[in-house]
C-alpha cells in the first residue's frame, strides 16, 4: 500500500502538546484576540513588538505563546479572564 506519501514514523511524530506550543496564528486571528485592525497587528510585527515568522509566501505567522504571553500583559494581574 504505497501511495507515494512518506509517513513519518510514531516515535517522531509530535505530540499534543508540542504542536500545541507550535501553533502559529494569522494576522486576523491576532487583530480578533486584541480587538484591533490587522493593520495594527502588522506594525506591532514590524516594530518588533510581536514575535512573528512568514509562511514560503511572504505572509505573517504568530506564535500562540508569545500571543498569550502578550495578552496577560495587556489585561494586567487584576483583569485575568
Amino acid at each position: 500500500m504505497t501511495d507515494g506519501a512518506t509517513r513519518i514514523p510514531p516515535e517522531r511524530e509530535p505530540d499534543e502538546s508540542t504542536v500545541a506550543h507550535l501553533r502559529l496564528l494569522t494576522t486576523g486571528e491576532v487583530a480578533r484576540l486584541f480587538r484591533v485592525t490587522r493593520s495594527t497587528v502588522t506594525s506591532w510585527a514590524y516594530r518588533g513588538l510581536l514575535p512573528y515568522t512568514t509562511t514560503p509566501t511572504g505572509h505573517l505567522r504568530f506564535y500562540r505563546e508569545s500571543v498569550e504571553r502578550r495578552l496577560a500583559e495587556r489585561r494586567g494581574p487584576d483583569d485575568r479572564r
